[in-house]
């Protein structure tokens, strides 16, 4: 399973400066007051729409002191503290705003064995120029509260080696002292508790790989570092060591085979004082075809290699077993006792094996494995059964319970307390990047999804994981396209990405679907959004681009058995349906700036209104149910426009000063006119916020506890429910408010 990357190219706004203290939420001054007000007048309680993980889990840490209390983070979706008390995650960076959506992504994480309270972040998703910076946060109330350093450099935990790790360390001498290591800045130290930092000598170079520092940790006093960006030659070792806190030396004697690898996981056994390493030909998740295990027995510097499966044999299909290797973890209660992860086995199928006698013998845990996967339904993705696991890197072993062995996969954490019995162990995290909502204004579910790598949800129910899993018939993987009838609510449509059939209607309301009988022969490698008119007898399936060329857009009039070109619609046009009139169509051409209408169910577009904003594609069109010819344009930092005549003319709507994405609910007691829901600015940050009188004007209704980073792709309001509103993050999923 991929991981969704955000196309979004924006940076931070300001910037970062080296070693900056801040506390969080930073809002500063009169906004922050307005903020605070407005919030305590709109009185909103926020939660998650239950998926049940969804999305990679890269790392995943037990404090070594405190019993029942772990960490696990994310590739987009930040950063979680296990409740052992209610079996759940609790979501620790929710409070990062629109500006530091690049900080959602967490490279490392640390704790201190020492103090029960403490935990270090490093963040940062790109390292790309169009990317901010990457922060610290440190907290001494286990993430409750937080001071924010801001880096220098950028980290990259939506990149490759995002699996690694982990690449942040309390130093074992002096537990002020912290190592962070980077992709392309070398080694960064801080003596005052992550406050301020400076690089620290380390004689490794970066290079082009973007790997750097893989990953650290303690072996007694010891610091080891693993290095990514190793040639393969004796000359460029790829572990160090420092004793002192001052200089580092290559390991001495490292195994033959793996200068050409990268080191991917490590952890120290203090009980036979010996050091597992896992490498891979690749820094992971994808890409790796080789890898192995040694140990390094501290006290004598002798290596042994313990790798429980070389990977090259011979699959069941004939083909090739490649493999890498993962995660790792020791016991802390039994000597010589461990688990280690496969990574990116396709063909057999990821394990964890366990070897009890120092890595002489293993245990695969798959072949015992009993999955039960009842509470997250999806994870069967649309067949039978669901497999062991994917993109194993993130694994964990209970320092206070020896049968209690987590690990994470592409799309859940896995736990077992017995060894052969496992279940998700999610509750709480939320890892979806959500691509487009419907609130459906009858029906069962009050809410479908369209999402990143899952597909659409139906939800039945927005305390527990869909109990249809994905939409299958078929699965999707990215969903490009999701629309409804809405003078018909049990038609329903999506589009996305599939090995064949990238379409499908469904006339239960989005319960079951039969895929599109045929397709446009470009759908397969551009499968685009789609929109079906008011009574679902037209759909208009807007094409993507393929190398390099948009391609236009296609009209069937039998739920896609046969498909003709829409040569008046203006390629690459955001295209939406009239609510009220199935003749009526309409095209934003966001090149150009331009409106067109259709009158005949989409056969001809004509130009209407023009001169509005242009230059961006993420620009949305949106109709207010109920109402033709009442259309709304979200330009993004343009701000927002109305048409009140089918898209004739635009008005600028006065009261905001940016609109990124519109929707509607049930209108307030006493109102005529829908509840109106944006993503934008009224006056000084983009936010949440809920207008009952047309957007005459505005009450934000989110928190600076609740922001989540970047959420301009999808809102919409419940029209069955007023108040209620479901907003589309890009890395923790649907998250839902409402008033209290």
């Amino acid at each position: 399973m991929s991981r969704f990357h955000l196309s979004r190219r924006s940076v931070l706004a300001g910037s970062a400066a080296a070693a900056a203290v801040v506390s969080l939420p930073a809002v500063s001054g009169q906004a922050q007051a307005a903020a605070r007000s407005s919030v305590a007048e709109s009185g909103y309680r926020w939660r998650g729409a239950v998926m049940g993980g969804t999305g990679f889990i890269s790392g995943v840490l037990f404090h070594p002191s405190v019993r029942g209390l772990a960490y696990a983070r994310t590739d987009i979706g930040g950063a979680y503290r296990w409740d052992d008390r209610t079996d759940r995650w609790i979501p620790l960076t929710d409070h990062l705003g629109w500006d530091d959506w690049n900080l959602l992504g967490v490279e490392a994480m640390a704790v201190d064995p020492a103090h029960r309270n403490r935990l270090y972040l490093a963040l940062g998703t790109y390292t790309q120029p169009w990317a901010g910076n990457g922060a610290v946060l440190r907290s001494e109330d286990r993430g409750a509260t937080w001071k924010r350093t801001d880096l220098t450099v950028k980290l990259g935990a939506n990149e490759d080696g995002r699996g690694c790790g982990e690449r942040l360390l309390v130093d074992p001498r002096d537990c002020d002292t912290l190592w962070l290591g980077t992709r392309h800045d070398g080694l960064l130290k801080s003596t005052d508790r992550g406050a301020t930092w400076q690089p620290a000598d380390f004689p490794a170079t970066p290079s082009a790989t973007g790997q750097g520092i893989t990953l650290l940790v303690a072996a007694g006093r010891t610091v080891y570092a693993g290095w990514g960006d190793s040639d393969g030659t004796a000359d460029h070792p790829n572990l160090y060591r420092t004793s002192d806190g001052r200089t580092w030396e290559p390991v001495p004697g490292q195994p033959a085979g793996t200068a050409a690898r990268v080191p991917v996981r490590a952890a120290y056994d203090r009980l036979t004082r010996e050091l597992y390493v896992t490498y891979a030909n690749a820094p992971g998740p994808n890409g790796q075809s080789d890898g192995s295990v040694h140990k390094l027995r501290t006290t004598n510097g002798k290596w042994t290699e313990v790798t429980p499966v070389k990977p090259g044999g011979v699959t069941s299909d004939g083909g090739t077993d490649a493999f890498g290797y993962g995660g790792v973890a020791v016991d802390a209660r039994r000597p010589g006792t461990l688990v280690v992860s496969t990574n990116n086995r396709w063909s057999e199928i990821d394990t964890v094996f366990r070897s009890t006698d120092g890595g002489r013998t293993w245990t695969s845990l798959k072949d015992e494995a009993v999955l039960d996967v009842s509470e997250t339904p999806y994870l069967k993705w649309g067949g039978d059964k669901p497999k062991f696991g994917w993109w194993i890197q993130a694994l964990g072993l209970d320092p206070f319970d020896s049968r209690h062995v987590v690990y994470g996969t592409g799309a859940t954490l896995y736990g077992t307390r017995d060894l052969r019995r496992w279940a998700p162990q999610i509750r709480g995290l939320e890892e979806t990047a959500i691509l487009h909502l419907i609130s459906p204004p009858v029906g069962e579910a009050h809410l479908i999804s369209g999402n990143g790598d899952i597909g659409v949800m139906y939800h039945e129910s927005l305390t527990a994981s869909p109990s249809r899993g994905m939409a299958s018939n078929p699965v999707f993987g990215s969903t490009t396209g999701l629309s409804q009838a809405a003078a018909r609510p049990s038609y329903v449509v999506r589009t996305g990405w599939s090995g064949s059939a990238n379409g499908a209607w469904s006339d239960d309301g989005g319960q079951t679907w039969s895929p599109f009988a045929s397709q446009p022969a470009a759908a397969k490698d551009a499968p685009g959004p789609i929109v079906t008119n008011a009574d679902g007898s037209v759909l208009l399936w807007s094409l993507g681009s393929s190398n390099g060329t948009v391609n236009p857009a296609y009209r069937s009039t039998d739920n896609g058995a046969t498909w003709s070109e829409a040569t008046s619609v203006p390629k690459g046009a955001v295209l939406v349906a009239d609510p009220v009139d199935p003749a009526l169509f309409y095209g934003y051409d966001t090149t150009a700036g331009t409106v067109h209408a259709s009158t005949d169910g989409g056969l001809t577009f004509t130009p209407t209104a023009t001169d509005l904003p242009s230059g961006d594609p993420q620009f949305q069109l949106t109709a207010a149910p109920g109402r033709s010819g009442d259309l709304w344009l979200s330009a993004k930092e343009a701000g927002l426009y109305r048409s009140t005549d089918g898209g004739a003319t635009f008005t600028r709507v006065g009261s905001c000063r940016s609109s990124h994405t519109l929707g509607f609910g049930k209108a307030a007691p006493g109102a005529t006119y829908p509840a109106v829901y944006m993503v934008g600015a009224t006056e000084g940050f983009n936010a949440v916020h809920r207008s009952d009188d047309e957007a005459k004007s505005w009450v934000r209704i989110n928190d600076d506890q609740h922001q989540w980073g970047w959420i301009g792709r999808a809102i919409t309001g419940d029209p069955r429910v007023y108040g209620r509103v479901y907003v589309g993050t890009n890395g923790r999923g649907v998250q839902y408010g409402e008033p209290v």
